[in-house]
């Protein structure tokens, strides 16, 4: 698939599209309006959960990490069922509401940001809280038409940069998460972060099936089979168990997922963290000050991810229209902040807009239906976590290269790499999403230098108000330590 898919009409229909006669289900999420199929809305919608499933082992142990401030931990088994309870809920409302392939998770990034600056200055009910009081701050900006107003006055070509930096980042999240890169230690005392493999070297037969599952969904791309990316996945998830059983591979070299025949296929949830929040309990124990602080902190990371995701899905999917806009816009955003207040609700922090929905897209979902089969899988995860645990990164993580290729290729040549002005700024915001390693601040630094530079350049008057209130917003979010410094907030 690709991202120059024809343009879309007012109500997300594919331009020219004749009306059809269809079903119930067809009508209700414009399948055929949109020139999809359901048989691509149930492989994207597999494909969208096998790429993002991790997220249910991976979430626990970043906040399991964590310790508040009165020496209390979350249970890991607590939290492997209200990531994927919230993480189901969520995307299947977006589905059903947005009609869009969005699935949403907690959100990686701000996870750590709860686990690492808000739970030590309280407890874990207080930081949580503060996650929904975030979510529901964004459900009031979408309600006034401020986010709309905000990602409108984003031009074109940082539009373009966005989604590009977006494939560039999830390119490098596959090649991390599969061991075909890996961070040079610190004790080497190297100035290089990054390497191949391990020393230089490919090593392992676990980066081998990331190897071959990359060749197999390129080949089968360039020979445009259907269901390229889900039979990749499927297929190397397989060669994966019979190699685990064959060579006895340390658990360890899989990472977070295990290839294996699990004993049991049923797991029995556990719900106790779910509504364990206290809404504005953390202002008493860190003051108003520094609570505002953490709130906008939170607040300003999910705003531009899902931003920069919303992005990158409408440009790769072709539901966007000339403006940049997706169908049902309003009602997109609006359920991305329910989608923070809901992971906090849970417990187990911030849900967003996932990245590795493009997956999805990729396999050819352009509606909510995708969402509706992603979300039922993470509910079913509830009770069949051993199965979910079955597919290894390195069976998945190729369709995150794959899907990056395609959306540099339809997008890299729409921006006008002639006006310094916007070439600078969309370079630096391709360059900063994969090396900063987070959507926010490739946003962030991007914005800052179009202020800049049309500034320095005298057009300073063609800047939209509304970005120079979130170009200063940036700057706070950039200084908020040595800000928090001067005000004497610890």
């Amino acid at each position: 698939m690709s991202a120059s898919a024809s343009p879309v009409d007012s109500q997300g229909a594919p331009q020219g599209t004749p009306p059809t006669s269809s079903s119930a289900l067809d009508r209700f999420f414009r399948i055929s309006e949109r020139g999809s199929t359901v048989s691509r809305e149930l492989r994207g919608g597999l494909a969208t959960f096998f790429a993002m499933a991790y997220i249910i082992v991976l979430n626990p142990i970043i906040l399991g990490a964590g310790t508040d401030k009165f020496g209390h931990q979350l249970d890991n088994g607590q939290l492997v069922t209200a990531t994927a309870l919230m993480a189901g809920l969520t995307t299947l409302l977006m589905g059903v509401i947005g009609n869009v392939p969005i699935a949403l998770a907690t959100g990686l990034g701000i996870n750590a940001v709860v686990a690492l600056q808000l739970a030590p200055k309280m407890s874990w009910p207080d930081a949580m809280g503060m996650v929904v009081l975030a979510g529901i701050v964004l459900m009031l900006l979408v309600a006034s038409g401020l986010r709309q107003r905000v990602m409108d006055a984003i031009p074109a070509g940082l539009r373009r940069a966005i989604a590009i930096g977006i494939g560039l980042f999830i390119s490098l999240i596959g090649l991390v998460d599969s061991g075909f890169v890996t961070r040079n230690p610190d004790a080497a005392k190297t100035t290089v972060p990054l390497g191949l493999g391990v020393g230089g070297q490919l090593q392992g037969w676990p980066v081998l099936v990331f190897v071959l599952g990359l060749i197999l969904m390129f080949v089968l791309t360039v020979r445009k089979v259907k269901g390229a990316i889900l039979i990749g996945i499927v297929a190397m998830a397989v060669v994966a168990i019979v190699i685990n059983a064959v060579a006895e591979i340390p658990d360890a070299s899989w990472g977070l997922s295990v290839p294996t025949v699990p004993d049991s296929v049923v797991g029995t949830p556990d719900f106790g963290l779910v509504g364990d929040i206290s809404l504005f309990g953390g202002f008493h124990e860190v003051g108003w000050l520094t609570g505002c602080l953490f709130v906008f902190t939170v607040l300003l990371s999910g705003f531009f991810d899902a931003m920069g995701t919303i992005i990158g899905v409408g440009q790769e999917s072709g539901l966007a229209d000339e403006r940049g806009q997706l169908p049902r816009m309003g009602r997109i955003l609006f359920m991305d902040g329910v989608g923070v207040a809901a992971g906090g609700v849970g417990s187990c922090s911030a849900n967003t807009c996932f990245v590795e929905s493009t997956a999805g897209v990729g396999e050819g979902a352009r509606t909510g239906l995708a969402n509706v089969v992603t979300g039922g899988l993470f509910l079913l995860a509830l009770v069949f976590t051993p199965l979910a645990k079955v597919v290894p990164s390195q069976a998945a993580t190729p369709a995150l290269l794959v899907v990056g290729f395609l959306i540099m290729a339809s997008n890299v040549r729409d921006i006008d790499w002639s006006d310094a002005s916007v070439a600078i700024p969309a370079f630096l915001t391709i360059v900063s999403m994969p090396f900063t390693y987070s959507i926010t601040n490739g946003i962030g630094i991007g914005v800052i230098a179009f202020v800049v530079l049309r500034a320095a350049s005298g057009r300073f008057r063609e800047v939209p108000w509304l970005l120079d209130v979130v170009a200063f917003c940036f700057l706070v979010y950039f200084l908020l330590n040595p800000i928090q410094q001067v005000l004497g907030v610890r």
